[in-house]
């Protein structure tokens, strides 16, 4: 065993309580149970632990937010560093993936017979079909491009995220020959797919196709040339030329984050991270604000910005500083302007990544209730308002991680199998 690794599991003391697995792991892997398999030298048992909770292990491991999930809840990180789970985690799950032991995987038939299916191909969707096809359901997955992996593939640069453990991922849980999953790719709902059609043709529905419309700040100039959605950026792809310029990155979060790293990489002269509040409130994992960091990004904390400037494309932006205030009745501070603070800095480019949300047209087409916030509107089950729809992920307004995505997929296929209405008629 890899040496790094047997240290790692070393330092883990097993604990009964299990809060990193209880508290900090939004999919409840059994984190001391495995890990302790792999102590003793046990990493197919500890696959096998993990696999009834996370098909999304290589990844998860690399890529979640740790220190605000797992290994922020470890009772080690009390005194000192926390066990590095996700390097553990993503340790078994390459081992799966090399000698594929997915391919063992246990499938059962409180499904049999019943078809399913899944409008994305992301984290939610992918997590959602495979557990569902595991319960021997038949699943077709729609999905708009022509390849798999939602915010994986188009939203998670590839310094973070190696493509080749995407694709490998992605082929064990379709896990050809053992479960039933087929892919239909090229089709999005409102374009050349009818939730009508599907509702008279599936017995369960699940919509995990995410959200992936940057918000916008509705401030003067935003819609200069040079304004880009964050999201949209790293979905698509389509840069603009970086090469000596300047670019103001506007938001907190891994998404943020991504796109500064992605620009400066790029090419860029200077990329500015402006965040309205402090470091320590960063919604972004600390390991990738430290990566910044060191790869040169600036970061201007407690700055708002309030004006992008230019004749016709961006040549400047204003902004403004902020101080940090407890209001009576919150329990977390909130920035607030300081009059007379304001500045101006020459920019060449705007990237917004301050949330994202469903596209609106798409959204209302399907029928749905929706809540106040626009999102499909879900019970404790993840089903819409419609009775054999479920929906997850980001475009229910799940909190926005990858694990948290895939809880909503996993949830579903639970949902679908413990149903208490009866399955349509074929």
């Amino acid at each position: 065993m890899n040496e790094e690794i047997q240290k790692y599991t070393e330092y883990c003391l097993n604990c009964p309580v299990k809060p990193c697995s209880n508290k900090g792991c939004p999919l409840n892997n059994d984190i001391p149970t495995f890990i302790k398999q792999v102590k003793e030298g046990n990493v197919k048992e500890a696959y096998k632990i993990l696999s009834k909770t996370t098909a999304l292990g290589a990844i998860c491991g690399r890529i979640c937010p740790h220190m605000k999930q797992c290994e922020g809840s470890c009772v080690r990180g009390i005194k000192g560093e926390p066990v590095n789970i996700g390097k553990i985690e993503a340790y078994v799950f390459d081992e799966a993936l090399k000698n594929e032991w997915y391919k063992e995987i246990e499938k059962t038939n409180e499904l049999k017979g019943k078809t399913v299916a899944v409008i994305g191909g992301g984290p939610a969707g992918l997590t959602c079909a495979n557990f569902v096809a595991r319960k021997g359901a038949k699943v077709v997955i729609y999905e708009k491009y022509n390849h798999l992996g939602g915010i994986l593939e188009h939203g998670i640069p590839e310094f973070r995220l190696d493509k080749d453990v995407l694709e490998k991922t992605i082929k064990s849980i379709l896990n050809e020959g053992i479960l039933d999953i087929s892919v239909e790719y090229g089709k999005e709902l409102g374009k050349n797919l009818s939730l009508d059609e599907l509702e008279n043709k599936y017995d369960a529905i699940f919509l995990g196709f995410g959200a992936n419309i940057p918000f916008k700040m509705n401030i003067e100039g935003e819609e200069l040339d040079g304004v880009f959605g964050g999201n949209s950026l790293l979905e698509t792809g389509r840069h603009p030329s970086y090469t000596g310029k300047k670019v103001a990155v506007i938001g907190g979060g891994n998404v943020a984050m991504d796109c500064a790293r992605t620009i400066k990489r790029m090419g860029a002269d200077k990329v500015f991270v402006i965040y309205r509040r402090a470091e320590k409130q960063m919604p972004a994992e600390r390991k990738e604000i430290e990566e910044a960091k060191k790869e040169g990004i600036e970061f201007l904390f407690q700055n708002n910005i309030v004006k992008i400037i230019g004749n016709g494309k961006v040549e400047k932006v204003e902004c403004i500083k902020t101080e940090l205030v407890k209001k009576e009745g919150e329990t977390r501070e909130v920035p607030v302007n300081i009059d007379g603070s304001n500045y101006e800095l020459d920019m060449d480019y705007v990237v917004m990544a301050v949330g994202s949300s469903p596209e609106k047209d798409v959204v209302d087409s399907l029928g749905l209730e929706l809540n106040k916030w626009g999102y499909i509107k879900v019970d404790e089950n993840h089903r819409t308002s419609k009775e054999k729809i479920y929906a997850g992920g980001d475009l229910a307004g799940d909190k926005g991680t990858v694990a948290w995505a895939a809880r909503a997929g996993r949830d579903v296929a639970e949902a679908v199998d413990k149903r208490d209405t009866p399955f349509c008629p074929q």
